[in-house]
Parts: structure tokens; sequence; C-alpha cells
């Protein structure tokens, strides 16, 4: 077991462990091990992010224990009065947070959130007119072995090949030769602010509904940072972590009431059963953080600190795809620093180091997806162990000499210690 203490943790995550030890030391074993890890590396994969004590504690609630399926004030079981009320303040916080008039806690995950949607606003076989996850899209856009792929005729469209952007002009051309019903926006690799507003006149041209996947940049909405797809949008789903820093889940935002009716029975009964009723707590409690003005703080710092990672990688040679970030997260062609680099190399290296990231493919990259040749990189979670714009420029190179060096495991053992040392400068919440 790690040497995690009391200075490195909250005093109820430190009892959790002192009373596994005793009950399932192989399971305490590696929750500390784990709670070590997170203590001790960087982590720089845009999706992750540090949660409160308060919002990790919630999970492991009372409301563990109960079943409490249906909505509020029609349960299928008694006993749901308490899980009626955190449902509830959960419902309105989340309205509040993204000022649109109906929102459903109950999803599982942002894929379940997205599977209601598509079941609320399409039959089986409708066309849908998404990015393919090559580009920055997500599986449950239309990826072939996917719900979404199985069910619906998915066709594409691309980014600008020469840009690396969105090229709204050739998106309107694609919906009016495919005439789609559903237009998918919001992705998972695309660094670049969306035009919520531009992608509603498309999807109005052709009838189509327009469905904004906004889980990972669902804080910086909340924020302010990122323009809002209401009242653009006729649902948005997300994920309520990443950005928005919450319990790992889902959530299905609406303005319209038909939609919001169809939505709830497509959540309930229509693709899950019980909801989980810790998370829906926890969901709570991260909407209400975010709803304080220091996370509106919080997020700004995300952005100015992926802007000032951006530039530092650009000054020691890498290429950023699109030209730079305007979000949180950057895609990094790693070729243009070396092109023997991989992806899945540099993921593999800077672990070893300390630094936790992960391997994507970039627009029309010739190696497979198990390969790559690029990063995708994230200031989410650095930002919330509080790390600033003149620390981005630290961990741009420890990220070129881990890279630079081919994973060297003397060079990989030296920026452990300045890793840990970084870590040990900005500790995490507790």
């Amino acid at each position: 077991m790690s040497t995690t203490t009391n200075s490195s943790m909250d005093a109820l995550s430190q009892g959790l462990l002192e009373l596994l030890e005793s009950h399932d030391p192989a399971v305490a074993a590696i929750l500390s091990d784990e709670a070590d890890r997170q203590r001790t590396t960087l982590e720089l994969i845009a999706s992750e992010n540090h949660v409160s004590p308060q919002v990790m504690h919630a999970m492991g609630s009372w409301m563990t224990n109960k079943y409490a399926e249906g909505y509020p004030g029609a349960r299928y079981y008694g006993g749901c009065e308490h899980y009626d009320l955190v449902e509830n303040l959960a419902c309105d916080r989340a309205k509040e947070l993204f000022g649109c008039n109906f929102a459903n806690v109950q999803p599982h995950s942002g894929a379940n959130a997205n599977i209601a949607a598509f079941m609320a606003l399409l039959a089986p076989g409708d066309k849908v007119l998404s990015l393919p996850i090559k580009s920055g899209g997500h599986l449950s856009h239309g990826l072939k072995p996917n719900f979404s792929g199985t069910f619906f005729e998915i066709h594409e469209y691309d980014l600008d090949p020469d840009t690396e952007q969105l090229d709204y002009d050739v998106i309107a051309k694609i919906a009016e030769e495919v005439q789609p019903k559903l237009i998918i926006c919001g992705y998972s690799a695309y660094p670049r602010i969306i035009d919520f507003e531009r992608f509603r006149s498309i999807a109005d041209s052709v009838g189509a509904f327009l469905m904004a996947d906004i889980a990972h940049i669902a804080g910086l909405v909340a924020a302010g940072v990122h323009p809002s797809p209401f009242p653009h949008a006729h649902v948005v789903t997300t994920t309520t972590h990443k950005t928005l820093r919450g319990p790992r889940g889902g959530l299905v935002l609406s303005d319209d009431e038909e939609i919001a009716k169809k939505v709830d029975r497509k959540v309930f009964p229509g693709s899950q059963g019980g909801p989980l009723m810790h998370m829906v707590a926890a969901k709570a409690i991260a909407f209400q953080e975010a709803l304080q003005p220091s996370f509106r703080n919080y997020s700004r710092a995300v952005v100015d600190n992926a802007a000032a990672l951006a530039e530092s990688l650009v000054s020691h040679g890498y290429r950023l795809c699109s030209g730079g970030t305007e979000n949180h997260l950057m895609l990094v062609d790693l070729r243009t620093r070396d092109s023997e680099l991989t992806g899945a190399d540099a993921e593999q290296w800077l672990e070893s180091a300390g630094i936790i990231t992960n391997k994507n493919g970039i627009p029309n990259d010739p190696r497979s997806p198990r390969v790559t040749s690029g990063l995708r990189l994230g200031t989410p979670a650095l930002t919330t162990r509080g790390l600033g714009v003149g620390e981005m420029k630290e961990v741009a190179a420890l990220l070129d000499r881990v890279m630079g060096s081919h994973g060297d495991a003397a060079t990989c053992e030296a920026v452990r210690k300045d890793v840990r040392s970084l870590c040990d400068r900005f500790p995490l919440p507790h």
C-alpha cells in the first residue's frame, strides 16, 4: 500500500481507507495506490478532472442503498421522499446553470444521454449528419458498432482539410444533399469555438433537429467562456464530469416542452431502469459548485492555461491541429517535432514520467487508431490543482523532454522527480 497520509486527502477519505484495511485489505491497497497516483501525477487528459471531496463523498453516500425507479412524485417504490427532493434540486440547479427550461439528470453517462436524445427525436433508420470520430466526433454520434451506427443511417460532414476547422458552408451543402432528420454538433477533440447559431440555421434550412453534445465544453458553457447552445439546439446532451467537474454521469437539456416529455420517456423506461441516485445527489452538489463565481474564474483559467500550453508547445516545435485552441483542449501533431514519434509511444513514455495523456488521431491521420500521430491534451485537471499560465511553460518543457528523448529511462526518471515536485507545489484539493 502507498504512503498516502492525512496531509494528502480529506479526513473522510483517510477514514474510508482505514476502515477498508481491516475489512478488505486488497481493495484498500488498490484505492490507496490510486489516490497516490492521482496525487503525484499531472493529469492532461482533456476529458478528466478532479472532483471536490464533497462531490466524491456524495457518490458513496446513503443514497446508493435504494431504488428510485421513475421520476419525482411518480416512483415505483416507496420510501423515495428524499430522492424526490434531491432529484428536483439537481434539475433546478441544472436549468439555472445552463439557462434552459428542462433537465433530466438520470442518464448514467453521456452515451446514455445520447441514446435517450436519439430515441426522442428519431425513428430507427432516420438519417443523422455528424462529424466522424476520426475527425474529432464521438463514437455515439454514428460509429458503426455503436447503437447510433447500428440503428440509424449515418452521414458525415468533415473538417476543412486545409484549416482543420468546421466549414459551415460545406456543412450546409451536405445537409441539403442528405436531408437528415438530425444534425449533431459538439465533439471530443475539436479545439475551436462552435457556432451553434449557424448550425441551427443549417438545421432549419432542411427541417432537421439540432442536437448539441457539449460533453467536453459543458463547464465552459456554464461559466460563459464558450457560447451556449441555447436557444439554438433542440436538445443538448452532456456528461457531468470533464470541464463541469462533477461526478461521472450524463444530462439531457432542452427548451422544447414536447421534446422534454419524449426525453423523459426515453430515459425511463426507454433506455434505463432505476437511476443512480447517489450520482444524482453528487450532480446536485456539482451544479451548485458551478453556479459560484469561483467556477467562472476557474473556467477562464482553464482556457487561459490551454492557450499558454499550446503556445509553449509550438515554441518547442510541435504543430497544433487547426492552428491552436479556443477552449480547454488541443490536438498535437507529433510528426512535426519528430517524424517517427507516435501517439502510442508518447503516451506510454509520458506515463512512465508521471504525465498522463492519451494518444489521439489527427485529421487525416495516416496511422491507425491504436497508434496515431497525435496527443489530445487538456487543462481542466491541472487548473483544478491551481497551476497557472506560468506553470504551463514548465509542463510543456517536461512533455518535450520526455518525447524528445524517445522515452529514455534516465530522462523519464528525472522528469518524474520534477513532476512530483510540481505536484507537491500544487496539491489536490481536499
